[in-house]
């Protein structure tokens, strides 16, 4: 075990999509404390994304992490193909794929335009089917160790919230291709999996969304939201040895919120 009472995945070598977002943030300082060697991926496109990713390289290097940076925007063709082929430069190869870039915008069913609903199944979706089929094809000619797939789903795939129709489509997608990526790619011995958190604490949202956050607080099993830190954590886990014979799974990281009756 390493920093922080994590499995130890020295060696590794892990891209992280979308990691100048807080989740993205989270799970890499989690794969850092792990020991593993990462690309951390971000779009770019804001001066604010730029400014979180490289402050995030800055962090993590400090502490004795490897780490590069690799930038795509993924809304855009072949975006997907080349960001993998630039996280295997960077990095000598590729071990382990955690697929969390994606877009969450609100708007009803009925508000929604075709486009609007495309840009989201094609960022939430349609780039993560295009970066597990580049990163498999890299996985399958490595041999040795353990190789294996992670999409940040959410428990919307299951129980949807207002406005968030388009959203929980794609993210509903993400469980089940996992689970048939699972299938296909287990005879290459290529592990596919999805963690789907709950509501993740962000600064800022108590006040923003006071009602949602005391809601949640108050139904969850565990009483708090989720932390950046436990999907980053569950993440790890299942990179691991220890989850070395699990794939085509969904681990919800959501304090029992899953749990709790709907009536």
């Amino acid at each position: 075990m390493v920093g922080h009472g994590l499995p130890d995945l020295a060696g590794q070598r892990v891209l992280i999509t979308g990691a100048s977002g807080g989740i993205g943030g989270g799970i890499a300082r989690a794969f850092a404390a792990a020991g593993a060697r990462l690309a951390v991926h971000y779009r770019g496109a804001t001066r604010e994304s730029s400014d979180a990713v490289g402050a995030l390289v800055r962090e993590l290097r400090e502490a004795g992490a490897e780490v590069e940076t690799v930038r795509a925007d993924l809304a855009l063709a072949g975006a997907a193909s080349s960001l993998v082929d630039d996280a295997v430069a960077a990095l000598g190869g590729l071990d382990g794929l955690v697929n969390n870039a994606g877009v969450q915008p609100l708007a009803m069913l009925a508000d929604t335009t075709r486009s609007e609903w495309d840009e989201v199944l094609g960022t939430n979706l349609g780039a993560v089917f295009e970066l597990s089929q580049a990163a498999a094809a890299v996985m399958e000619r490595a041999t040795g160790g353990d190789r294996w797939i992670t999409h940040i789903a959410s428990i919307e795939a299951s129980r949807p919230s207002p406005a968030h129709a388009h959203y929980a489509a794609a993210k509903a997608g993400l469980v089940m291709h996992a689970r048939a990526a699972a299938l296909e790619l287990g005879p290459l011995g290529i592990r596919v999996n999805s963690v789907s958190p709950g509501l993740v604490d962000r600064p800022g949202l108590a006040d923003a969304w006071p009602e949602g956050v005391a809601s949640w607080t108050s139904r969850a099993p565990l009483g708090r939201l989720a932390t950046a830190a436990d999907i980053g954590g569950a993440c790890v886990l299942l990179a691991s040895p220890a989850a070395g014979f699990i794939t085509g799974q969904d681990l919800a990281v959501d304090g029992g919120m899953l749990a709790t009756p709907g009536w």
